[in-house]
């Protein structure tokens, strides 16, 4: 650069200096005085432009102050990953001249992260080295049932019966406490217990098996849910409702049984499925099945989201589902001990009305056979939520009688007033923890006055139906409208309010009666942990 602007100067000066080629036409020649003038003038601009050059040398160098001795910087402020100019480097070094408190607090909070994470990687291989985990949870739920108006029929069918309805009850619905955790390498475990009915205790999920399996990828042995119906599989934490459908309590009463299940789940979590072998009997009670028939039944379920909005963190989605139940009751009607025939279908109204079920079918004699298919569905968009389910039972009684038909379906609708959503986990297939946009709170402030939250409210409806009267069996059938409010405090507490009206008819006759009406009102208070 520097050897081009000498060049350029040169010729600037040879332009000013040097005729024009009208001169060099005339006289083509310079005499010994004009050369030397010449070289006399280009030495001068040569000096001058060194000088100018030094001048501006020294002002850069003027500008420039070296700062004083910078503390030591914290380790990721020494090595940037390439060279510096000046400019960058005064910056840094300024900095740490004028904020040595915070250079120094950057370099002590580096140190205490990096034995933070020495300790959390211990902890970690700690954890890691052990035989087991152990996790302990639970729920309360605390129930009121008021029967407020109920025709002769209603009371007929309540055990015990009461001339005018049912008994108001206040009750302990669940109290549950459990522990979960890993078996090392690949094992799982949890045993959990309900204390609801203090003086006959009854476990619920008390299981043992493997995850992470080549083909079957989680399997477990021991009492847990059958598949079937979304509702029954959802956890009784996050339901909209009290209480589940008629139709969901009884084609798969309870729900648990003892069995071998497979769970898996597609790499995008698009579908789910489970499937298995399970007893008819409920063992919760007892802890054994006793008898020589083997009830058995085999049930599968497949269930997805095709639709997931994941841009809105699935505030809108699309759940289908499928299942299905084929079983091999006894067909015996008296049965002996533990030893009963398991094909009987029968429910309370959606409400809590002690060891009663108002619809019973009994035991179907001559029953060597059901199957039970369900279909479901659920429909979220944003702080709307739609779920139905349709299931149809059928019984195969051979020579005893012919093949009898109940069915059920229900249709609900729930919406958020506060802006929530109801959130689904795909890798299940059923609906997970709501999530307050605000919890509830009301407390004093410094100043004298009170802050409070409102948490999150939910209003809800449901029709639901069920059949279990065909042929000569009159387990009867019902109708349900209900209406529900749910106030959410917290992730983990909440409370539930139901009214109910209970239609039935078509019921085997009990004290001369075969239907009735009933409006019960049901509220709840529950936490889990």
């Amino acid at each position: 650069m520097r050897t081009f602007m000498k060049l350029t100067g040169i010729l600037l000066l040879v332009g000013a200096i040097v005729p024009s080629p009208s001169v060099f036409a005339e006289d083509t020649k310079l005499s010994s005085d004009q050369l030397e003038r010449l070289l006399d003038r280009l030495e001068t601009a040569e000096k001058r432009i060194q000088e100018l050059e030094q001048q501006k040398q020294e002002k850069r160098e003027e500008q420039i102050q070296t700062p004083p001795p910078a503390p030591a910087l914290p380790p990721h402020l020494k090595d940037v990953g390439g060279g510096l100019d000046d400019s960058e480097q005064l910056l840094i070094n300024n900095f740490a001249a004028g904020n040595e408190d915070l250079a120094n607090r950057l370099s002590t909070l580096e140190e205490d992260w990096k034995k933070f994470s020495e300790s959390e990687q211990e902890k970690k291989a700690k954890d890691a080295s052990k035989v087991t985990t152990l996790k302990v949870f639970g729920r309360i739920h605390l129930d009121s049932w008021n029967f407020s108006d109920s025709t002769p029929g209603i009371a007929a069918f309540n055990n015990p019966p009461d001339p005018m309805d049912p008994e108001n009850r206040f009750e302990f619905r669940r109290l549950r406490i459990g522990v979960s955790g890993d078996i090392k390498d690949n094992m799982l475990y949890k045993f959990e217990y309900d204390f609801g009915n203090p003086g006959n205790p009854a476990f619920k999920d008390v299981y043992m098996g493997w995850k992470d399996l080549p083909v079957f990828q989680t399997l477990l042995i021991g009492n847990q849910k059958r598949p079937l119906g979304m509702d029954h599989l959802n956890s009784s934490r996050y339901n909209t409702f009290m209480e589940r459908p008629l139709v969901i309590e009884a084609f798969n009463e309870d729900a648990r049984r003892l069995g071998i299940c497979a769970y898996g789940v597609s790499e995008d979590e698009t579908w789910n499925w489970r499937y298995g072998i399970f007893n008819l009997e409920n063992i919760a009670g007892d802890g054994q099945y006793v008898g020589d028939a083997g009830q058995m039944s085999v049930n599968g379920r497949l269930a997805g989201t095709p639709w997931y909005d994941e841009t809105s963190g699935g505030r809108g989605y699309l759940h289908l589902g499928i299942a299905d139940m084929w079983a091999n009751p006894d067909g015996d009607a008296t049965g002996s001990g533990t030893d009963n025939n398991e094909a009987r279908f029968r429910t309370r109204p959606e409400a809590r009305t002690g060891s009663t079920r108002w619809l019973d079918t009994g035991r179907i004699a001559g029953a060597t056979w059901f199957n039970t298919l369900g279909f479901e569905a659920m429909l979220n968009v944003g702080s709307f939520s739609v779920v139905s389910e349709y299931q149809v039972t059928n019984v195969g009684r051979g020579s005893s009688g012919s093949d009898l038909t109940f069915e059920g379906a229900y249709v609900q609708a729930a919406y958020f007033l506060t802006g929530e959503y109801q959130p689904i986990d795909r890798k299940s297939g059923t609906i997970a923890r709501v999530k307050p946009l605000e919890n509830f709170f009301l407390v004093n402030t410094c100043d004298g006055d009170t802050a409070s939250g409102w948490g999150a409210w939910q209003v809800a409806a449901r029709y639901s139906y069920l059949d279990l009267s065909n042929g000569n069996v009159t387990g009867g059938d019902e109708r349900n409208w209900t209406l529900g409010l749910v106030w959410w405090w917290n992730s983990h507490a909440r409370m539930q309010f139901n009214y109910i009206h209970a239609e039935i008819d078509d019921r085997g006759p009990i004290d001369g009666y075969t239907g009735g009406k009933s409006d019960i009102f049901g509220t709840r208070f529950m936490v889990d942990f």
